[in-house]
């Protein structure tokens, strides 16, 4: 993830200008990553804090699990339809590693949908958590490599193949991939994907969105807010 979507704006005085966001290429794939990091590091803490009796904490980490496995399996699917086949066409000294990426994909898919069955023994049963934890981070760990590859190898041939002015890869093409798609709802992906993002960049990036997501977004943000709160505790103030 390029730091920039993730930076905490700096402090400005009530007179300075606000400062200009440079855009983001393929913002849509690298929030995606980012939002993965992010959770996969706080889901085996808060499997760890769970108390017996605490059936709405375990519930809540439970949907949180299953909707960011969802998000994991479209974003899977957006690239095996839509990317992998402008690469093997354009790009075909990549065909090699963009099998093996769509391999692994499968093999991703199958490692969460294991550690699935797992989350739902560990929300029952806090006291077999700690296992489950250990087992989230072992995932993590495979799934930033296969992250590090897309980011390092992939994207850079992407943005020499494709025109600035690509939807492919946008936060926009994403949204409407969702909409069609039988996953999560684009509200809640929003939401879950500009979560910690600088306020200037999130409105660079909901330029790429349409008017009613744009004018929706406040109320998106607050409902998300809320419902994980439970979770990982409120926010801090001003973000």
């Amino acid at each position: 993830m390029q730091p920039e979507l993730l930076s905490v704006p700096a402090q400005r005085g009530p007179s300075e200008p606000a400062v200009a966001v440079r855009p983001v290429r393929f913002a849509g794939l690298r929030l995606v990553h980012a939002a993965l990091r992010r959770d996969l590091v706080r889901i085996p803490t808060a499997l760890r804090l769970l108390q017996p009796g605490d059936e709405a904490s375990a519930e809540a980490l439970q949907r949180h699990w299953d909707f960011l496995t969802a998000m994991l399996t479209c974003h899977h699917e957006q690239e095996d339809v839509r990317l992998w086949p402008l690469l093997r066409r354009f790009a075909p000294e990549l065909r090699l590693l963009v099998n093996w990426l769509e391999d692994d994909h499968h093999n991703l898919d199958h490692s969460f949908t294991r550690t699935t069955t797992l989350m739902r023994v560990a929300t029952r049963d806090p006291a077999s958590a700690w296992p489950v934890a250990y087992a989230v981070e072992e995932l993590t760990a495979r799934l930033e490599t296969h992250l590090r590859i897309e980011e390092e190898q992939v994207l850079p041939v992407m943005a020499g193949l494709l025109s600035p002015q690509s939807r492919v890869g946008t936060l926009g093409e994403l949204l409407d991939l969702l909409r069609l798609a039988d996953g999560p709802s684009a509200p809640d992906a929003l939401a879950w994907l500009l979560e910690g993002v600088a306020e200037e960049q999130v409105q660079a990036l909901l330029a790429e969105c349409d008017d009613l997501t744009a004018r929706q977004w406040p109320h998106w943000q607050a409902v998300y807010a809320r419902c994980t709160e439970q979770l990982w505790g409120a926010a801090p103030a001003g973000d």
